[in-house]
């Protein structure tokens, strides 16, 4: 882990409010570089919206998101993602009618500049073979590389949608329920694959299973009600009565 103080992304006093709702309460999020960072609560705690503030699919009411100490509190989508903020979606974001090699390909366009270039031949993508088959060898699917997505496993989606985010080079992932719906074989495959993805990377997840969250992750947020409730190492916020009430409805024993 970096020196303390070392963030590729940081909130400050972020505030999303509905109608006198308020979603998001005053979160200051502190993610450091190349570590795993889990966001977690109870449901309607805030997290997904957390995500949608920090991907700018919804405007802050309030409040500041620093990008490599960069404000980008006022940017675009596009512009986010251009920064290297690279989303996967709860649920599986995939063609499901092109083969696997193929939705990689369209993930690895925009290193040509050929991202809305429709009419061009498909021969003209064979460039990106190399690298797309060496992303599908890193999720464990290059041997369904000529596979249609749609007779897929769900599992094996959720990993191909992992290889399809690595394409666009994210400095920075964001995994929202990357195991959500999964079985138990689907949902170890895919903490092993969010391990071996993370090397040099950072990741922020929101994630439902605390199995998975204290086998990977090196810090953790809680949030209840839009707000953090507490922060650390799973192993201290897991022991936290407060956390243990959030989740279970009750005080703890």
């Amino acid at each position: 882990m970096n020196a303390s103080g070392d963030f590729i992304l940081q909130t400050q006093k972020l505030t999303k409010g509905f109608l006198g709702f308020i979603a998001v309460d005053s979160v200051d999020l502190n993610v450091e570089r190349h570590t795993i960072h889990a966001l977690i609560g109870p449901n309607g705690a805030g997290k997904t919206t957390v995500f949608n503030l920090l991907t700018k699919f919804l405007t802050p009411s309030s409040g500041t998101i620093l990008l490599d100490g960069e404000d980008i509190t006022a940017a675009r989508p596009t512009q986010i993602a251009r920064r290297g903020v690279i989303r996967s979606f709860q649920i599986s974001a995939v063609f499901p009618h092109l083969t696997v090699r193929e939705n990689v390909r369209v993930a690895l366009q925009r290193q040509l500049g050929t991202s809305f270039h429709f009419w061009r031949a498909e021969s003209s993508l064979n460039v990106l073979n190399e690298r797309a088959e060496e992303l599908l060898d890193l999720v464990g699917l290059l041997r369904f590389a000529n596979d249609e997505v749609a007779d897929m496993s769900y599992g094996r989606k959720r990993a191909l949608e992992i290889a399809t985010t690595l394409a666009m080079e994210p400095k920075l992932m964001l995994l929202d329920e990357p195991t959500q719906g999964m079985g138990r074989e689907d949902v170890d495959r895919i903490t092993e694959l969010i391990r071996r993805v993370a090397k040099g990377r950072t990741i922020l997840m929101v994630e439902h299973n605390l199995g998975v969250v204290s086998t990977l992750c090196d810090r953790v947020t809680v949030l209840q009600r839009g707000a953090i409730l507490t922060e650390g190492a799973y192993a201290e916020v897991s022991s936290d009565p407060r956390v243990k009430e959030a989740y279970m409805g009750k005080s703890a024993a």
